[in-house]
């Protein structure tokens, strides 16, 4: 099943196939659909967006057949995609998806309150991390080496860039995903709290012998 498959830049034919992962990891690693109302609202944050505005840093697991199972995304300057993300992106989903009056009372409100304030992503805790990324891959493809694969070819492009370190942030119920990033080099970052929801973790661009 997995001997011809192989990592490529992302082509705009893979968005609908890169959604559908998106929305069947979306929930710490697992289907998301039993938890949302629509779950579409997590690839308009957490996917799409990065496709749209920096598709030269998206890279796809290909079956071997043309069809994504996995991709690998992000951004290389953090702070400058929060700008962006609101001028350019969120405009195109504010009306579909309201920011809650209030405070977010069910998960489709606390994703559409995540969607209102790309801000967030800016913490002056990561400044030594400019990137981010996300990377996700259907389940049967997992356990079998193409997470690493992805991963050296997205830090591979960081570095090429001329960044020097990256960031994430990981539900930590997710626990199979943390397991993943440790063995291919991430840290917690130490100036952020790591005991709630959310733990942030962070590596160099380089140093890709663990890969």
């Amino acid at each position: 099943m997995t001997s011809s498959a192989f990592v490529r830049p992302y082509r705009a034919e893979d968005r609908d196939a890169l959604e559908d992962i998106c929305v069947r990891t979306g929930h710490n690693g697992q289907d998301s659909r039993p938890f949302y109302a629509d779950p579409g609202i997590l690839p308009v944050i957490f996917a799409a967006p990065y496709v749209h505005l920096e598709p030269e840093l998206a890279f796809v697991l290909d079956d071997g057949r043309g069809q994504a199972v996995g991709y690998i995304l992000g951004t290389a300057d953090t702070a400058r995609f929060a700008e962006t993300f609101r001028a350019e992106w969120l405009p195109r989903f504010a009306d579909r998806y309201p920011r809650p009056a209030g405070a977010p009372g069910t998960p489709d409100e606390a994703m559409a309150e995540l969607l209102h304030r790309p801000e967030r992503m800016v913490l002056p805790q990561l400044a030594a991390y400019p990137a981010h990324l996300h990377i996700d891959l259907l389940p049967r493809w997992q356990g079998r080496g193409h997470g690493r694969a992805l991963m050296r070819t997205f830090l591979q492009a960081l570095g090429g860039r001329g960044v020097a370190a990256v960031h994430l942030a990981m539900a930590t119920a997710n626990t199979p995903a943390r397991a993943f990033y440790d063995r291919v080099g991430f840290h917690e970052i130490e100036s952020l709290a790591q005991d709630g929801p959310v733990t942030y973790l962070g590596r160099t661009t380089g140093e890709l012998d663990r890969l």
